[in-house]
């Protein structure tokens, strides 16, 4: 483990303030998928306490969107966890709002992790801190993509096989400089780009950032069936 330098922090943010439509499916239940009960507690519980598990990290703030008392509520038993009501439409917004309003240093490190995926190990999370705090700009943790890749056409036809040498599954959490980052996310803003992660926003912004081996536990539930098989061994 890195020697642990006390001049800057280290706070995770855990944007939480949308429904997930793809989860909810065609259920009845529309609690938003946050809340939706895994392995015994809401799935946002699993994920902040997954962040926890590493002392370096000073304070874990769920960004909510605004009027939602309910994380609250499901989190006020954990310690250096607090909720900020400040979402906004897209998860780059809600992300953005969160770190302007953390009170971070530039060169304070900021964790940017998926409420959806409550299974991130300990030594995944070890393995990131690790990387990045030696790196100086940040990385996320990613597979290698294991899986044949197809590329379709707009019929729906397989039009080529995708060399996938090279090619990595991103997962959360995500690291980088307080700073760097929200630089990149007010300028991905301002220009327009609709972003599906920060290592984008970095990406747009110049930075190369680290790829270090996640972990298959470390999945995210994105689809109905994905609570049944993610907490059959959570």
């Amino acid at each position: 483990m890195s020697t642990f330098d006390p001049t800057f922090r280290i706070v995770a943010l855990v944007p939480a303030a949308g429904i997930g439509a793809r989860a909810v499916g065609t259920a009845v239940d529309h609690t938003p998928k946050q809340y939706r009960m895994i392995a015994g507690q809401p799935m946002l519980k699993h994920a902040v306490r997954a962040l926890l598990a590493d002392p370096r990290v000073e304070q874990v703030q769920v960004i909510t969107a605004p009027h939602d008392n309910v994380a609250q509520e499901v989190l006020s038993d954990l310690p250096r966890t607090i909720c900020c009501a400040v979402g906004g439409a897209q998860r780059s917004d809600t992300v953005l709002n969160g770190l302007e309003q953390a009170g971070l240093a530039e060169t304070d490190w900021v964790l940017v992790h998926d409420a959806a995926r409550p299974g991130l190990p300990r030594e995944a999370l070890t393995r990131l801190i690790d990387a990045c705090l030696e790196n100086g700009v940040g990385g996320l943790l990613a597979m290698p993509v294991a899986d044949t890749i197809k590329y379709a056409d707009q019929a729906g036809c397989v039009s080529r096989t995708v060399d996938r040498a090279q090619l990595w599954v991103a997962q959360t959490p995500q690291m980088f400089r307080a700073g760097l980052l929200i630089a990149a996310l007010r300028q991905a803003k301002i220009s327009g780009q609709a972003l599906t992660d920060e290592a984008q926003a970095m990406e747009s912004a110049g930075h190369q950032p680290l790829l270090i081996p996640g972990s298959g536990r470390n999945a995210k539930v994105t689809w109905p069936d994905d609570f049944e098989w993610v907490g059959s061994w959570l």
